[in-house]
């Protein structure tokens, strides 16, 4: 019974942390099964019999063995988390998926009968849609210092080394990368020099061409020119000039500052901005003007290839 309500938590509760974590856990029922009789038989009648004890100056004792089974507890919860597979990442769940996860799971608590069955069938157009969904290729911070690309599947080049884990660690939740991360200027298919690096990828029947910037060290404009025609990509954390143009998009500090960070699929050409999802709320003001409209594809993209930012 342990296992089972273990599992049947898991199951209700994975949406929920799939979607705001990008996380979930599998071995979490089966330690349940231990660690579940741990606290409840041990751990919580010594915690009672401790402070029973503090009453009469005599509970250290019983505190030494609180917290050897909360030791052992946390041993369970370590060992649990450190075996393969015990974590699995994903990417951004669409809100309409998670939407879907929820109704079917609400009618298979409320209603009773054979008719609560037909909550399953959302909760299984939820599941295809979050196994459908693409991890993005390019993902890119809100000041355009952190970009983070994905190759083979399970690895993720950053564009600069952060002494903080918190820039690598979101970045790789977004695109649902276990693996360990790589600095762009050692991948065998990168070209990096102090300034900027370029990056070939291969998505579909294109190869594109990225180009990213990681100094503000000032370059002659000729020369900076002419390498944004040669690339379909240009990510930079400073503002560009007018003469930079790419085949495809110009994520520079004038377009991060109003759409926020920017998650590329190059399959299908496609852009999602974090101010889709903010531009509602009170708290989000895009920086700078924004009555200004972004300019984020050059003419020669036709429109159904490049939204407008």
């Amino acid at each position: 019974m342990l296992l089972l309500t273990g599992l049947t938590i898991e199951l209700a509760l994975m949406p929920v942390v799939l979607f705001h974590f990008h996380r979930a856990g599998f071995y979490g029922a089966l330690a349940n099964v231990v660690a579940i009789p741990l606290v409840t038989f041990i751990s919580m009648p010594l915690i009672a019999l401790s402070l029973a004890l503090d009453l009469m100056g005599l509970g250290a004792p019983a505190w030494w063995l609180v917290g050897q089974s909360l030791d052992l507890l946390l041993t369970i919860a370590h060992f649990t988390s450190g075996q393969p597979g015990a974590v699995k990442l994903m990417p951004q769940m669409d809100g309409w998926a998670f939407a879907s996860f929820t109704a079917g799971g609400l009618w298979l608590a409320l209603w009773q009968g054979s008719v609560r069955l037909w909550g399953l069938l959302p909760v299984a157009v939820g599941a295809l849609a979050l196994a459908a969904t693409p991890a993005p290729d390019i993902l890119i911070s809100g000041d355009g210092t952190h970009v983070g690309v994905r190759v083979r599947g399970e690895q993720l080049l950053m564009l600069r080394e952060s002494r903080s884990d918190y820039a690598r660690d979101n970045l790789r939740e977004l695109a649902g990368v276990d693996g360990e991360t790589i600095a762009m200027e050692r991948w065998h298919g990168a070209s990096c020099s102090r300034d900027f690096c370029t990056l070939g990828m291969q998505r579909g029947e294109r190869r594109w061409r990225i180009l990213m910037a990681r100094s503000r060290s000032r370059i002659e404009e000729r020369a900076l020119a002419a390498a944004c025609d040669q690339a379909d990509i240009v990510i930079a954390d400073r503002w560009l000039p007018r003469s930079c143009t790419p085949g495809w998009l110009k994520a520079d500090r004038r377009l991060l500052a109003e759409s926020g960070g920017l998650a590329l699929y190059l399959a299908d050409a496609g852009v999602t901005k974090v101010a889709e999802g903010r531009s509602g709320h009170p708290w989000w003001v895009a920086r700078g003007n924004q009555r200004r409209k972004a300019v984020s594809c050059t003419a020669a993209a036709s429109p159904q290839a490049c939204p407008a930012l």
